[in-house]
């Protein structure tokens, strides 16, 4: 059998398909299992063993279509499932098992605050689209695979980190889904342990602003690693703290404790961190923290993000109770070995 898999974008839901790669190749004899994403998560499937060849959606969709007709597949799996997923399912003509996204139960819950929503991750209902084929979740959680040979060295991080330190992911999709800057500035006054900030180029600057705070206890890292070497240095990490964001998924994967914050968009939406067996669902697992503030009408206000808070207060992220905050970062510090 050879099937193809689905999922354009983005860090996070790639990451969140993995146990559906590894139940297929484990579940189904003789399975070869091909996966298309667009060309710059590359990085994100390239070192997967359970992917047997990867295609990249780039400039030229025909010469595409050409190469995914040749390979005449069983099944495509559509975890996706948006018009560029419709247009590929239409061309190869085969049969094809679509993922549920329950959009109208997410416009009851962001329009009307009506909660209709499965209290599941995500990965089960990813999982679901492929049931059958016989396929069962296995609950051993999500997958992430760093290439091989890459290494980072002490040189990498500054020697006042190297006993150990928080990994805290400042970057977002969008900025309704970030802790504000002064929100971490804080923070970083009031821990006493050595941190790393994660993110990419386009959050060097809000880093830097972080990071005076305290030049040695704080290490602006946005911008200077890869996306797998930040994944290394969330694997080295004592814990990690993070927006709602693909790192977030990447620090599941490596089975890392993560304390995460939550703003216009919310956990019901399926997108919480998850460990398979760990957490069946949001509230029942000791890995990990969901900061949030609860109760607001305003909450959630998208499913995605916004540049900016609709309301003008952004009372989602700046009213998080910092000293429950606080707490966590003490409690999973002591739990934890460099």
């Amino acid at each position: 059998m050879k099937v193809l898999v689905i999922r354009f974008s983005s860090i996070g839901d790639i990451v969140l398909t993995s146990p559906v790669l590894r139940c297929l190749k484990a579940q189904v004899p003789h399975i070869k299992v091909h996966y298309l994403t667009k060309a710059s998560f590359e990085g994100v499937v390239g070192a997967n063993p359970n992917i047997d060849k990867c295609y990249f959606l780039k400039d030229n969709y025909d010469e595409l279509i050409s190469s995914l007709k040749k390979e005449k597949y069983d099944y495509i799996i559509d975890l996706h499932k948006n018009l560029r997923s419709l247009r590929i399912k239409q061309a190869l003509k085969c049969k094809s098992f679509s993922f549920n996204k329950l959009n109208i139960q997410k416009w009851l819950l962001v329009n009307l605050k009506i909660n209709l929503l499965p209290d599941i991750s995500i990965v089960e209902r990813y999982i679901d689209t492929v049931r059958q084929l016989g396929v069962k979740n296995d609950g051993e959680g999500l997958d992430y695979y760093i290439p091989e040979g890459l290494e980072l060295n002490n040189r990498d991080i500054p020697m006042s980190h190297w006993a150990g330190y928080i990994a805290c992911v400042i970057g977002g999709s969008y900025n309704t889904k970030k802790y504000p800057v002064e929100k971490w500035i804080d923070f970083c006054k009031k821990s006493p342990y050595p941190i790393i900030l994660l993110g990419g180029p386009d959050d060097k600057e809000e880093g830097d602003q972080i990071a005076a705070v305290d030049n040695i206890k704080v290490y602006n890292s946005c911008g200077k690693f890869s996306l797998n070497e930040s994944a290394l240095l969330v694997k080295f990490s004592r814990f990690v703290v993070s927006n709602d964001t693909g790192l977030m998924h990447i620090a599941s994967a490596l089975n890392k404790n993560v304390i995460s914050l939550w703003g216009n968009t919310v956990p019901e939406m399926g997108m919480f961190p998850y460990y398979g067996n760990n957490n069946l669902n949001k509230t029942v697992s000791n890995k990990f923290k969901i900061l949030e503030v609860r109760g607001l009408g305003c909450r959630p206000c998208s499913k995605i993000g916004y540049d900016k808070c609709p309301r003008g207060h952004f009372k989602c992220m700046k009213n998080i109770n910092e000293d429950g905050f606080l707490k966590y970062v003490e409690n999973y510090w002591s739990q934890t070995q460099p």
